[in-house]
């Protein structure tokens, strides 16, 4: 077994991850809550943080065990399972800070989802990843922003119809303080699927190192209150590149606007997290912030913002993926990998 200290510092690598997803998909929850000025930036944080940690106590780990099962990790040695679970979670981190940096609301959950596949890939070839978890998730790149968008686009065209006869003032002041019950529900969702994506890391490496018992079928309860507190001390610091991108430059938001991206956005969620399904918060929302627009028209929307965005979407697996690939290269080329057998051919 790896020095205890390696894996007490992988798991630090983990939280670290956790982090910055909250910290890069903070503009998920909070987007509309501040550009429809709601909330101010440090009280929508806060407001998104503590929500974020408490999904612990309203979800459970479906999602967490399936991403448990997306790599066959017999082909790997000890060693193998922590060098690829270090190189997934440092591509992820790498493609979080780059997309960050450039204000581009990508998927933290596809990068990690890449990241595993590209540095199990490497070490032992395709046939160790699980085809029905890695071909639901990409298959969701696509199927999770359009189902935002739907929803998005369905919720605010009923909010018109509800609400047709109510002058723009009445309907501002209502929705200003509803808009505060869907930021919650989001953030609810958004802590329910994402932490338990890093949780599934986490316990694969555990498993991997016996340092659980082998009855064990779902990560311990410290290991999810860790990542769940970690999501949300990082959502505490926020992303404000991608909010502005997020809340101004896609389409102009009012409150009624953001209360219908938000409730849609978070019965996606629910609905993903309830079966299992690990989808991108991003792109979720992101649909529905397009599907809230589009009711006023095609031109409310900046569809040139949209590109740069599916871009991104399309582009994180395999950069994150290819990063990982070749970290752990790096890592078996210094014999930190151990021995791996690659799994029969069918």
């Amino acid at each position: 077994m790896p020095d205890p200290y390696v894996i007490y510092a992988i798991i630090g690598l983990a939280l670290i991850f956790d982090f910055v997803n909250g910290f890069h998909d903070a503009a998920n929850s909070i987007a509309t809550v501040v550009c429809t000025r709601v909330l101010t930036p440090l009280q929508a944080v806060l407001w998104a943080g503590f929500f974020n940690f408490a999904a612990y106590w309203v979800f459970g780990t479906k999602v967490a065990g399936n991403i448990a099962k997306g790599v066959n990790t017999s082909s790997f040695s000890t060693n193998g399972v922590v060098a690829v679970v270090a190189a997934a979670l440092i591509g992820a981190v790498i493609w979080n800070l780059i997309t960050w940096y450039f204000g581009i609301p990508s998927s933290s959950s596809h990068a990690l989802m890449g990241g595993v596949g590209g540095a199990a890939a490497a070490g032992a070839g395709f046939g160790v990843l699980s085809p029905e978890v890695f071909i639901m998730t990409v298959v969701f790149i696509f199927v999770a922003p359009i189902m935002g968008l739907v929803l998005g686009h369905v919720f605010m065209q009923l909010m018109y119809f509800l609400f047709r006869n109510s002058t723009p003032t009445r309907v501002g002041k209502l929705f200003a303080r509803l808009q505060l019950v869907s930021a919650a529900a989001y953030s609810l969702g958004h802590g329910g699927n994402d932490a338990q994506k890093t949780a599934g890391i986490i316990f694969v490496l555990l498993t991997a190192c016996k340092m659980l018992p082998e009855d064990t079928k779902v990560p311990p309860e410290w290991v999810m209150l860790a990542c769940y507190g970690a999501m949300g001390l990082g959502t505490l610091f926020g992303g404000w590149r991608i909010v502005k991108t997020m809340g101004q430059r896609i389409c102009r938001l009012q409150p009624v606007h953001g209360f219908a991206a938000e409730a849609a956005g978070a019965v996606s969620l629910y609905t993903a997290t309830h079966f299992g399904i690990p989808v991108s918060t991003t792109h979720v929302i992101t649909g529905a912030i397009f599907g809230v627009g589009s009711t006023r028209g095609i031109h409310a929307v900046k569809w040139n913002i949209a590109g740069r965005v599916l871009w991104a979407w399309i582009l994180t697996i395999p950069f994150a993926g290819g990063v990982a690939a070749l970290l752990f290269c790096f890592f078996r080329a210094m014999g930190w990998a151990g021995e791996i057998t690659p799994p029969p051919v069918p």
